[in-house]
């Protein structure tokens, strides 16, 4: 995939060796617009020197704003802090390691892909029901509301039932209706894709989506009880074998 050569000149100029650096947020989800900004989001790597000395290095490492015309939200962790994020019923950080958006990976990034499966479970529907949540609050107190939070509401539930019944992390809300086949979510992304980010709906029912809010949660937590995915993660192992290999030795990698 070829990407914009300003992302790769932020991902070039990152203080730290990374291990890896995806693409989240709407160009991940599929409902991006034409000024939706670039979340990037990936993992880097502390020398030793920053870790067991006295002054230690960025756990995290943000960047944001307007650069030569492209908006860019950068966020990484060290892998010692986003590895002990995988052992959590945290979905979010599974979504970018997982990312088929790739700017820059490594051989380790593709054992870290295959950690990360181990890492899965049945807990993770908690952060997805709670995302959720979230987003429709948001949504019912803006007058008039905006398609963004409405199509996140929809991403997530989407994302944690596919999850609950699969096994498999995808983000990408027109991939997921391709399976979960709700008529009304193509016209909403287009509403988004062709708008702006603050794109907001004129006429709409609030019932109907209420509704559709409240049965996805209902078919997310039936899921949840039902799916076959592990109570408890087990890549605990793997992820200390891998952070000790690459804390003690070199990472080298590139552009995807």
């Amino acid at each position: 995939m070829t990407f914009d050569p300003r992302l790769q000149q932020h991902i070039g100029d990152h203080p730290y060796p990374l291990l890896f650096a995806t693409i989240s947020g709407a160009h991940l989800y599929g409902f991006a617009s034409p000024d939706s900004d670039y979340d990037l989001r990936g993992v880097h790597l502390l020398p030793l020197e920053d870790v067991v000395g006295l002054t230690i290095g960025k756990e995290t490492v943000e960047k944001s704003g307007v650069y030569d015309g492209l908006e860019i939200d950068l966020v990484t962790h060290d892998a010692k802090k986003f590895f002990g994020l995988m052992l959590k019923k945290n979905g979010y950080v599974m979504e970018q390691v997982l990312s088929p958006i790739v700017l820059y990976t490594t051989p380790e990034h593709e054992e870290l892909k295959a950690i990360a499966l181990d890492c899965l479970t049945r807990h993770h529907a908690h952060h997805y029901l709670g995302f959720a949540e979230t987003q429709w609050k948001l949504f019912q107190k803006e007058n008039p509301p905006r398609v963004k939070p409405l199509l996140y509401v929809y991403r997530v539930l989407l994302t944690g039932i596919h999850l609950m019944k699969t096994g498999v992390v995808e983000a990408n809300l027109v991939r997921l209706n391709e399976r979960a086949k709700l008529p009304y979510i193509p016209e909403l992304v287009e509403r988004k894709q062709t708008g702006s980010e603050k794109q907001r709906l004129t006429e709409m029912d609030l019932e109907f989506h209420q509704r559709e809010y409240e049965r996805l949660r209902g078919e997310l937590q039936e899921a949840f009880e039902s799916s076959c995915l592990p109570e408890t993660p087990r890549g605990a192992e793997a992820l200390n074998a891998l952070l000790v290999r690459i804390r003690l030795g070199d990472i080298s990698g590139g552009p995807s």
